[in-house]
C-alpha cells in the first residue's frame, strides 16, 4: 500500500527536528547520521532519500521562528504573537527568557550552533545569515509605522540577543547568566525604544 502524499514531508520534518535537537545538545561533529535517524524513529538507510549529506541537513536545521513562522518557538510559557503588533520587544523578551536559556534542545540555532557554523562550509553559513537577516527584519517590522529601530539598531539588538544568550549559556554561575541575560534585555529594549512597553 503506497504512503499518502504528505508522508515524505512528514518524514523529512521528523529528521530535521531530530537533527536540530541533537545538534543543539551535542554539536555538529558529535552527532552521527545513525543517531539522528534513531532519534527520529527511522533507519539510517532512509537518510539519503531526503538529504545528500549530513552537512546539507545541518544547513536545513538552521530553520527557526524567524525564517519559518510555522516552527514557532518551543519555549514553554513564551509566546511571540506577530498579530499583536510591537513584535520587537516580544522577540527580545522571548529570546532572552529563562525558558529559552534552559531549553537547550529547542534553542534557536543561532545561539546553539554559532561555533559549529563558523567552522562549517558556505551552505551552513548562508543558512545562518538567512536566519539573522530574518531576525533583523522582524525587529524592524514596525519601523515604517512608528519610530522602531533602524537597520543598525536592529542588527545591534540581534547581536545583544544572540550574544547575550551565548554568554549566559557559557556561564557556570546561574546568577551571572541571569545578569547577562537581563543586561542584554534591558539594553536591547532601550536601543529599540521599547523600554516602557509591555
Amino acid at each position: 500500500m503506497p504512503y499518502p502524499p504528505e508522508h515524505r514531508d512528514e518524514v523529512r520534518t521528523k529528521i530535521v527536528r531530530s537533527a536540530q535537537r541533537l545538534f543543539n545538545r551535542r554539536g555538529f561533529e558529535a552527532v552521527s547520521i545513525d543517531q539522528i535517524m534513531a532519534a527520529a524513529g527511522l533507519t539510517r538507510g532512509g537518510f539519503y532519500r531526503y538529504f545528500p549529506s549530513k552537512s546539507d541537513l545541518f544547513a536545513e536545521a538552521m530553520d527557526c521562528f524567524f525564517t519559518n513562522p510555522d516552527c514557532g518557538n518551543r519555549w514553554e510559557g513564551v509566546q511571540v504573537d506577530t498579530a499583536r503588533g510591537n513584535v520587537g520587544p516580544q522577540i527580545v523578551r522571548a529570546y532572552l527568557s529563562r525558558q529559552h536559556f534552559q531549553d537547550i534542545e529547542d534553542s534557536c540555532p543561532m545561539v546553539a550552533l554559532s561555533g559549529d557554523v563558523a567552522r562549517s562550509g558556505a551552505k551552513a553559513k548562508r543558512a545562518y545569515e538567512n536566519a539573522l537577516r530574518a531576525m533583523v527584519e522582524h525587529l524592524q517590522q514596525e519601523s515604517a509605522d512608528n519610530d522602531g529601530p533602524d537597520r543598525n539598531s536592529a542588527l545591534a539588538i540581534a547581536a545583544l540577543c544572540i550574544g547575550g544568550m551565548v554568554i549566559a549559556r557559557a556561564s557556570d554561575d546561574l546568577s551571572i547568566a541571569d545578569e547577562v541575560r537581563n543586561a542584554a534585555m534591558a539594553t536591547a529594549l532601550a536601543l529599540g525604544g521599547w523600554e516602557a512597553q509591555r
